[in-house]
């Protein structure tokens, strides 16, 4: 058992603490980190366990990117991915979904592409989910080598 940001090895209760309340190893100082980000920023759960997985298999992104307007849940700058964990999508207004398209067309003219993912689908298919974003990310990257 080691912390997935400074591979530090843990002991138990640093172990049993993170995995309880992140759902990933960290050590005591980064899960006081991620505490104090989902406290700022309301981070799901998901979108800590999908940053993770997404750095395990060697994609460079960021957690609680600030975008100039909003914070995004996890943005991949190298293919200008943005992407949103979806954690209440069931009880979605009228209101807030044109809010959502309307984040999603900004973010567009910036150069951007936002993906918005139920966080139902990172809680049960966490490895399919980064496969999917990997392959989200290699279309992006070609079409970025078409456009230069």
């Amino acid at each position: 058992m080691i912390c997935l940001e400074c591979n530090k090895e843990l002991g138990y209760l640093d172990h049993k603490n993170a995995m309880e309340s992140a759902g990933v190893e960290l050590c005591a100082k980064h899960h006081e980190r991620i505490k104090q980000l989902i406290n700022k920023h309301n981070t799901p759960l998901e979108a800590i366990q999908l940053y993770y997985a997404l750095k395990e298999a060697g994609v460079s992104s960021m957690l609680e990117w600030w975008d100039g307007k909003k914070s995004i849940d996890i943005a991949i700058s190298r293919v200008k991915l943005n992407i949103e964990i979806d954690s209440e999508y069931d009880k979605l207004t009228e209101h807030e979904a044109i809010n959502n398209l309307e984040e999603a067309m900004h973010s567009f003219k910036n150069g951007f592409t936002t993906i918005r993912i139920p966080h139902i689908v990172v809680r049960y298919y966490l490895n399919e989910t980064v496969n999917n974003i990997i392959g989200i990310m290699e279309g992006l990257k070609a079409n970025i080598k078409v456009i230069n």
